[in-house]
């Protein structure tokens, strides 16, 4: 009876604390502020800057626990114009065939004459430059296929093409130059010339903006024989592609006004300026050799470099702003080329070993047959097509006019790691034919080139570890950046009203994720594609358990989960996961009757899930708060696992498409580069595959009389015994010997 009483009055006590905001304000709000303040970490001046810096787009609803499906069935995926296709089909299609990257790797160790001047007057170093400007004027899709398809036939290749268009100055000039920057640089660098790079790697500090050693100082200086107002920079960079060719530096730096020249301040911050090579002081220094491909890379050293102050990109308003230009424009690097060239090992990677695992046989039988080998297979197809999916998605996104900073890191990092993983397939199923150098070899160029596309616009243990959850928090969620301005300037009255929204809001999440657990989502969720209303119900259900599980590790950890990388690497994995499935989702809808598209996209999103879920067991697993992650685990997960890998039939379906010819494996290849004749590496694999599949039934017919299919004498009872006709023979034995030329490695 007073246990009840006590109970009661306990109740009543709280209603009124929580109703009357007097009371709430002095009782609740107040002490925890003082909690909260010891707990939320302190946003730094840069920090501030990169929140600022890019869009949210789709990610922003997966953060909020409500994706809205009307929303992105409405987002229309970019297509190619006429105008884009064709030059893909012709000035691309020409570019590659004139590619030997064999040579260019081995002998070479450059592009050829000829190739650079291609490039040039095809207007390659200008694919995103407006046509006002004598650039292409093309999408962020052209941009990516065109990438994509280069990088099929050389990444060497690749790589000197897309820095000018997404790493370089023109991207900057674009967005922030002046008018006579634009006039003066961008028809130039349209027409090749003037080569661009764009110099941010310090030798201490790599890519880490904030940790530039490299500086400047405003001062006074002699420029075309006038005393004027400049900077004077000393920097020391490296790894900076195009260097050894290029005839102006985009440098990154740190600025400083010592005599107050220009203001007050003394300390201005980072800062973007454009700087002729051939400016005194400026030392470009010996070629750097990455992983052994031909790509011009090199360090770039300046000492005492005078520059006047309208060398800054954006003339003297842009002063200290090159932290928020460098995470704005580097972010397309991240959303477009990165992507492209792990898309393109992929497309390449299932076109030829889809190929090469139907002519490869051991036991009179193709070695696509053997489960362990369809395992991987399966592998590579899967995620050839969650690489697609994601890229389409993406920048569909830079087309809408955006800058999708979170979108774009999430593409970079899991699309290189999707590509090593497919890669690293690719070589396993070719064995011995997959590691000897040489023209014949088509995988090579690709698998030594990963490293670069993981180190790269920053290296993948970062991007995992501290931007992909970290940066999504702070800027996708509705609430908190709002509540720790208010805790910072330690406004009770504005806190009070953000913690009861975000009170309604964490428990309608929490409602939410328990209830989908018991398959009430079809409450919840209203799906635009019916037979795939499960995996709508499913990622609705994990984007509100990543909503809930946000608040409480942001209230128990706060500053804390900082430094705990792992923890926060394991969030970023499901909201990466979760965007990865809305890609395949809204791909779909392209592709509606398709089967096949069918068994793919179900693969993927069951791929999807599945880590998901792996995701969560790890950060409940390794939570610092063990009573609390049970909880939170019972919430999300209270009928236990829900999720599997895609099963052994699923992986059967995926392989079926993939080792035979056919509408999706021409489409979901599209942009891969494929020699026409036999004495070309992928040509060479294309022809004896068609050839080979044409000759099936009359494999089928010497299995049925007991006959093997590769001894001359048994050709010759076949044709005896009229069991194929000498039409039939003759086509037999001339798939048999593309067949036998395609298994052949080179020698020298």
């Amino acid at each position: 009876m007073w246990v009840m009483i006590s109970f009661g009055f306990f109740i009543l006590i709280l209603i009124l604390l929580l109703s009357i905001t007097p009371l709430r304000q002095a009782f609740l709000i107040k002490p925890f502020l003082v909690y909260l303040s010891t707990k939320l970490p302190p946003i730094s001046e840069t920090e501030k800057i990169v929140l600022e810096a890019g869009d949210m787009w789709w990610e922003k609803d997966l953060f909020h626990g409500q994706p809205d499906w009307k929303s992105l069935y409405n987002i229309s995926l970019s297509n190619l114009t006429h105008e884009e296709e064709n030059f893909i089909n012709d000035q691309v299609e020409i570019l590659c065939s004139m590619l030997d990257d064999f040579n260019i790797l081995t002998v070479e160790h450059d592009l050829p004459a000829t190739v650079w001047e291609f490039l040039k007057k095809q207007r390659f170093f200008g694919i995103v430059i407006p046509k006002k400007y004598g650039g292409l004027g093309f999408s962020a899709l052209a941009h990516s296929s065109i990438v994509l398809k280069i990088a099929t036939r050389s990444v060497s290749a690749a790589v000197n093409t897309l820095v000018p268009n997404s790493l370089g100055p023109a991207e900057l000039l674009l967005h922030y130059g002046t008018e006579d920057q634009k006039d003066y640089y961008l028809p130039r660098l349209a027409r090749g010339e003037e080569i661009p790079c764009f110099a941010l790697t310090s030798v201490d500090a790599g890519s880490d903006a904030a940790a530039l050693k490299d500086h400047g100082i405003v001062c006074k200086g002699v420029y075309q024989d006038k005393e004027i107002l400049g900077i004077r920079l000393n920097f020391n960079k490296r790894y900076i592609t195009l260097a050894p060719i290029a005839t102006v530096i985009g440098v990154a730096f740190k600025l400083s006004d010592p005599e107050q020249l220009l203001g007050e301040k003394k300390q201005i911050g980072i800062t973007v300026a454009l700087v002729p090579s051939l400016f005194m002081g400026v030392e470009v220094g010996k070629r750097h050799s990455p992983m052994g491909l031909a790509f011009m890379n090199g360090p770039i050293i300046g000492k005492n470099v005078f520059i006047p102050i309208n060398f800054v990109i954006g003339g003297e308003k842009m002063l200290g702003q090159g932290w928020c230009m460098l995470m704005e424009c580097l972010s397309i690097g991240r959303g477009i080329s990165l992507p492209a060239v792990s898309a393109a090992q992929a497309q390449l990677a299932f076109r030829m070993t889809g190929a090469y695992s139907v002519l490869r046989e051991q036991f009179h039988l193709s070695i696509a047959h053997f489960e362990g080998v369809a395992a991987a297979l399966a592998r590579i197809a899967g995620l050839t097509y969650l690489i697609e999916a994601t890229r389409r998605f993406t920048v569909t996104a830079v087309d809408a006019s955006l800058k999708p900073a979170l979108a774009s890191s999430i593409a970079k990092y899991h699309m290189t790691e999707f590509a090593r993983t497919i890669i690293n397939e690719a070589m396993d199923i070719h064995g011995g034919r997959g590691i000897q150098m040489g023209p014949r070899n088509y995988l090579a160029q690709g698998y030594i080139a990963i490293p670069i596309s993981i180190t790269v616009e920053g290296a993948n243990i970062l991007t995992r570890n501290l931007i992909l959850f970290g940066q999504g928090a702070l800027r996708c969620h509705p609430y908190l950046r709002e509540e720790i301005q208010a805790i910072e300037k330690k406004n009770i009255f504005a806190l009070d009203k953000l913690l009861i929204h975000h009170l309604f809001y964490s428990a309608k999440n929490l409602l939410k994720t328990f209830l989908f657990a018991f398959g009430f989502g079809h409450f919840f969720v209203k799906t635009p594609i019916k037979k795939f209303s499960y995996y709508y119900r499913q990622v609705s259900r994990l984007s509100a358990a990543l909503a809930l599980i946000t608040d409480f590790t942001l209230i128990i950890l706060g500053g804390n989960l900082k430094r705990k990388e792992r923890l926060s690497a394991r969030l970023g994995d499901v909201l990466s996961y979760l965007y990865i499935a809305s890609s395949v989702i809204r791909y779909i809808q392209e592709y509606p009757l398709s089967k096949e598209d069918d068994a793919y996209a179900r693969w993927g999103l069951d791929y999807c899930l599945y880590h998901i879920q792996y995701a969560f067991e790890k950060f409940f697993n390794n939570s610092p708060k063990p009573f609390l992650a049970k909880l939170l685990k019972f919430m999300v997960f209270p009928l236990g696992r829900s999720y599997q890998l895609p099963t052994d039939k699923q992986d059967r379906q995926l392989v079926s498409v993939m080792t035979k010819t056919g509408k999706f494996r021409d489409r979901i290849t599209q942009d891969c580069y494929l020699g026409k004749k036999p004495e070309d590496p992928t040509g060479r694999m294309e022809i004896a595959f068609k050839e080979f599949e044409k000759i099936q039934p009359m494999l089928e017919k010497l299995k049925k009389y007991g006959l093997k299919q590769n001894l001359d004498s048994e050709h010759k009872t076949a044709l005896i015994n009229k069991i194929l006709t000498s039409a039939e023979m003759e086509q037999f034995l001339r798939a048999k010997k593309f067949q036998q030329d395609a298994m052949q490695v080179d020698a020298f």
